[in-house]
């Protein structure tokens, strides 16, 4: 049915209501005004943030928190080159996102008028869908093939530039049906197939990770693993995909993997990997796997057809979405499997050694053991709680040593983009007020969207920030001290008081420089967050030397020069 005229602006928003839209992040700019405006009388809750790349890493984390499209607006030029980080992000982790960008208007296009760029161009190679909606008669239509590129197969961000004449402009136009999301699944055939290769096996291994996944479709693959006496990885940043208290979890398969897991991939006979896409830092730089043809006999599942078999030519490719292809494996017969059901338990030992407290902490010389704040985490946060972060060394604390409870308890990029961690720690506590929120952030990291702590605090998302300050960017300084012992450059930092940064914002802030004040910190900073619905930041300051719970930097630059003069020798 045809609606009375309306304004571009409006008939934008009234197709967001359409598809379920409830809340919408961005930063203001008046090249899309008409849809503020439309925004004023709508119910969808417009979350202002305090810069563009805040913005869209926020969308991105309500994707995955969700399953549904992220939203954002943001304005031509500038604001969109700020937004591209979270584009990328969404688009290498598999997340539903639209970017609503504003746009010069029809009658200035082509004459690099201000702020003007052609998006097409720009986003073409991060994004599912680059487009562009000239005519207001012609946005629904658009909208509803956002959603539906957005969510359907490999889940992905979609751009939408809006020019600024456009959403003025009025027509008399319908609104179009509730997207449906599409995906593929496997036939009975392929899952036959895959029971007669598990039957055969005698060392197979499950590894999850992807998009589409949904609490059901992660409860089936429990059944799955459970039946079978799978062992079951998870990989890069989705280790959340099964609790990780669960007896068949064997470890994350990713950066900084235990050596141990990795000889058990290595070694495996079959591996099914359920939604990854088998990138670099899943098979520690395509080194556990061999391309194209894998010595292991290999079953890929993934939701997008165009991925199977571009980097690794499987035995068994199945093209589906992850709840379509886990109902059927929950209901697959299972297999006799004693001949590898002993591999569950001796893997999951290797996990908890590989867990317990590193060598660098058990002389105790070290003030403030890193390890222990995350055992105090653990006793302190429920099993639903989320835990977010970033890109940098300090993450290894969480992936190595956190038992994340199961989807989603785990926030982190897969493409290692910095400064997702504080924008995607206040994006989940206003998607889950009633959740435990903790966000791992470095120095270096936090400096890059600790503005958002202003958004935390406007909108009382009550989350709890953990910056570990090194005064340094510590992946970096490894890299170099290994690359080029001795020699830093560019790698220090000068730092703020974290706590009194906090305080400014109206936060609740804390420094911790000794092991037994953390979990005091921890406790006042969860009942701050939780009593006054604002957020609170702890500032560990503790040896940079300590870079990762397997080597200090003193112990990197000492390997890399004795390396140095025995190939000069």
């Amino acid at each position: 049915m045809t609606h009375p005229s309306r304004t571009g602006g409006q008939i934008l928003v009234d197709a967001l209501h359409v598809h379920g839209v409830d809340i919408a992040f961005g930063v203001p700019g008046e090249s899309y005004l008409d849809v503020l405006d439309a925004l004023h009388d709508s119910n969808i809750r417009f979350v202002i943030n305090r810069q563009e790349g805040g913005a869209a890493f926020m969308a991105e984390a309500y994707g995955k928190l969700t399953g549904k499209p992220g939203i954002c607006f943001v304005t031509r030029g500038p604001g969109a080159t700020n937004a591209s980080i979270g584009v990328h992000t969404a688009y290498q982790d598999s997340t539903p996102m639209i970017l609503f960008i504003g746009q010069v208007g029809n009658d200035f296009v082509d004459r690099e008028a201000f702020q003007e760029i052609d998006y097409r161009r720009m986003y073409g190679q991060m994004a599912k869908w680059v487009a562009q909606i000239d005519r207001a008669d012609r946005i629904p239509e658009y909208i509803a093939r956002a959603f539906q590129v957005a969510t359907s197969g490999r889940p992905g961000p979609v751009v939408l530039a809006l020019p600024e004449d456009m959403l003025v402009s009025k027509a008399e136009v319908a609104d179009t049906r509730r997207y449906q999301p599409v995906q593929a699944s496997p036939s009975q055939a392929q899952i036959d197939t895959l029971r007669g290769m598990l039957r055969d096996a005698k060392k197979p291994m499950l590894l999850l990770g992807g998009g589409t996944w949904t609490p059901q479709a992660c409860d089936d693959l429990r059944r799955f693993a459970e039946t079978n006496h799978l062992p079951v990885g998870c990989t890069f940043r989705f280790q959340d995909l099964l609790d990780n208290a669960h007896p068949n979890y064997i470890g994350d398969v990713g950066i900084g993997i235990n050596p141990k897991l990795a000889a058990r991939v290595k070694d495996a006979d079959l591996i099914i990997a359920f939604g990854p896409r088998l990138g670099e830092m899943t098979t520690s730089g395509y080194s556990l796997l061999a391309s194209p043809v894998p010595r292991q006999r290999l079953v890929h599942i993934h939701a997008d057809a165009e991925e199977l078999g571009s980097v690794f030519q499987a035995e068994l490719m199945i093209n589906s979405g992850a709840p379509q292809a886990a109902a059927m494996l929950a209901a697959m017969t299972p297999v006799d499997a004693s001949a590898w059901k002993h591999t569950v338990a001796e893997a999951r030992a290797e996990l908890d050694a590989y867990q317990a407290q590193p060598p660098v902490f058990r002389d105790g010389d070290a003030p403030l053991d890193l390890w222990q704040v995350v055992q105090e985490l653990m006793k302190a946060l429920p099993h639903d709680a989320i835990l977010t972060n970033g890109a940098g060394n300090y993450a290894s604390w969480a992936h190595r040593f956190y038992r994340y409870g199961g989807m989603r308890t785990q926030l982190a990029p897969t493409n290692g983009a910095m400064g997702y961690g504080v924008p995607s720690g206040v994006a989940a506590k206003i998607v889950h007020p009633e959740r435990a929120v903790v966000t791992f952030a470095g120095d270096g990291e936090f400096m890059m969207t600790g503005q958002e702590l202003a958004t935390a605090v406007q909108y009382r998302a009550g989350v709890v920030i953990i910056v570990f300050n090194n005064g340094m960017f510590g992946t970096i300084r490894m890299h170099q001290e290994r690359e080029y012992p001795g020699r830093v450059s560019g790698t220090g930092l000068h730092n703020p008081d974290f706590a009194a940064l906090a305080a400014a914002y109206g936060a609740h802030g804390e420094v911790v420089e000794k092991t037994a004040d953390f979990a005091p910190a921890l406790e006042r900073a969860l009942a701050h967050a939780h009593q006054n619905s604002l957020p609170a930041i702890i500032e560990l300051r503790y040896d940079g030397n300590l870079i990762t719970p397997n080597a200090t930097l003193e112990t990197i630059r000492k390997n890399a020069e004795a390396a140095r003069k025995a190939h000069l020798a």
